[in-house]
């Protein structure tokens, strides 16, 4: 298997269509990745409440540029078969909480059915998920431990190394999201198609192919 490591932010619109592109090339090809989902911050200084939607995103784009870019992305998420409704979101989340508990899940085989599970309920639903009750309901969907990621939550196990995970990206080059990094040499950034994630995996596979067998 190929690492696969996936720097995303489950409030990144472009990091839920770039998972959606992948998941469709992996319908068709056998899956050479062993994926793990890295933290980002697209909001490092999010205050911990979040703010509201609006203003977060008059603040980011202008008033005048917040509707249609967000337009422009709605489509584009429709366009790669998903079920938004960015009108639903009322609040901008800070993240962290939401990254210990991916980081979480991977210890028991949980990180993408989190992850897919903290998109749809963000740009489906508009559910604010720094909300540890959304947060344990969505861990609770996925199969993981409800009772132990509680206890976790309620302290701050593993934020400093979330923090600093986000701060290593960056220093890495890391400049927006997702950035997926391939057998830990090669970096894809952006929500490539379908068809250049073929060419990936085909090229993946062809090398393995050519190595000589143990």
């Amino acid at each position: 298997m190929t690492r696969l490591e996936i720097i995303s932010d489950p409030i990144c619109p472009w990091c839920y269509i770039g998972k959606a592109k992948l998941d469709k090339a992996l319908e068709t090809a056998p899956n050479p990745f062993e994926i793990t989902w890295r933290p980002f911050q697209l909001n490092p200084d999010m205050p911990a409440t979040g703010m509201d939607r609006r203003a977060y995103l008059e603040g980011k784009f202008g008033k005048d540029r917040a509707t249609p870019v967000y337009a422009q992305i709605e489509a584009a998420a429709v366009e790669a078969g998903l079920d938004v409704d960015f009108s639903q979101i009322k609040r901008t989340p800070n993240t962290v909480d939401a990254h210990r508990m991916i980081r979480w899940a991977k210890t028991s085989d949980h990180q993408t059915a989190l992850v897919t599970e903290l998109f749809a309920r963000y740009f489906k639903l508009g559910q604010d998920i720094s909300d540890h009750a959304i947060l344990l309901n969505a861990a609770e969907v996925v199969g993981m431990d409800t009772e132990v990621m509680s206890r976790l939550l309620a302290g701050d196990v593993d934020r400093d190394v979330v923090i600093r995970e986000d701060t290593e990206a960056r220093e890495m080059g890391v400049s927006g999201v997702p950035t997926f990094l391939i057998g830990g040499r090669y970096a894809v950034q952006g929500a490539q198609d379908a068809a250049t994630w073929a060419n990936i995996i085909a090229e993946i596979s062809e090398a393995s192919a050519a190595m000589p067998q143990q």
